[in-house]
């Protein structure tokens, strides 16, 4: 079962990875789009009080090889689309084999974090792709992110399967990790509508050097800023919930609710960040891009707290499993 679940990673991989350069494709060709002729002469009707009253210039249907571009695009957006799909239910599956390898929650050290908050982000972008059709263009940002994390767990990260440290052994280790998961997944989603924004907004404002180019094709600013702030109000309830199931846990654990341990310090951190971002975007003299920026850094703290600490730190949360 545990070799099924390496496998299923590796095919999850390979098929964010055709999504990828699906979504790649359609950014690529763009949508042709019904031209105006700006040149045509203007037809000219004459009112009924004797007055001249100018028509509109009748739209001129695009070029054959515009329409082909658009189909082509537009094919390439959703192999895209069900090419994430199956990556994410390949993804679950290695999840759901790894657990029952590992007779436990799959959560046990960085590999397996790794891997479940990246299947919480694509779900996530699923269910919003769902409801606002409009937003495909930032699945090309999305699946090179779950390319670059999950290959990064299934290279870098990997560990056999062990079993978990006595510490971990409790009725908390569900509620606190899950619940810490699912916010830390949502907040990986939320940093791409984020960045998205920044770079929209700029060349919005007729900023043409990189990276705003990025962004010629992307939605609107407007609409990427108000995705992000919903998914950053919707996970930082679950957040703070997590943190304060932490502190509990760690109670009956060791003894003391809190103790500035450096994985409890990050958390904290991430957490004043997050705070600071929702307080910014509901103070009307904070800019948006300004308010966007600090939920960027706080993702950036987030992924301290679990590479960085994990990695260069020890403490008593060190569960990463790398050696």
């Amino acid at each position: 079962m545990s070799a099924l679940s390496d496998n299923l990673v590796t095919f999850a991989i390979l098929a964010y990875l055709v999504a990828m350069i699906g979504h790649a494709v359609e950014y690529a060709l763009g949508n042709a789009r019904t031209r105006v002729a700006a040149a045509a002469p203007v037809r000219e009707l004459v009112g009924a009080g004797g007055g001249v009253v100018p028509t509109p210039p009748a739209p001129v249907p695009s070029s054959p090889a515009a329409d082909r571009s658009a189909a082509r695009a537009r094919l390439a957006g959703l192999i895209g689309v069900g090419a994430t799909a199956v990556a994410a239910a390949l993804h679950l599956a290695a999840l759901v084999t790894r657990g029952l390898a590992a007779d436990r929650m799959p959560w046990g050290n960085m590999y397996e974090f790794v891997l479940t908050v990246t299947f919480i982000g694509v779900a996530a972008w699923l269910v919003v792709l769902w409801k606002r059709p409009s937003l495909r263009k930032l699945g090309l940002f999305l699946t090179l992110v779950m390319v670059l994390l999950v290959a990064t767990a299934e290279l870098v990260l990997y560990v056999p399967i062990v079993p978990l440290v006595p510490a971990l052994n409790s009725y908390w280790f569900v509620i606190h990790v899950s619940t810490i998961v699912f916010a830390s997944g949502i907040f990986l989603f939320g940093a791409v509508p984020a960045v998205g924004f920044l770079m929209r907004s700029g060349y919005e404002q007729g900023k043409r050097s990189f990276p705003y180019t990025l962004a010629k094709r992307l939605p609107g600013a407007a609409s990427l800023e108000r995705l992000t702030f919903s998914l950053h109000a919707f996970a930082f309830p679950i957040f703070t919930f997590a943190v304060i199931a932490g502190a509990i846990w760690a109670e009956a654990a060791w003894g003391r609710p809190w103790g500035w341990d450096p994985k409890e310090t990050w958390a904290f951190i991430s957490w004043v960040v997050y705070a600071g971002y929702l307080h910014a975007r509901a103070t009307p003299s904070v800019k948006r891009n300004v308010a966007t920026w600090i939920a960027v850094v706080g993702f950036l703290t987030v992924l301290m707290n679990l590479f960085g600490v994990n990695i260069f730190f020890t403490g008593l949360h060190s569960y990463g499993g790398l050696d």
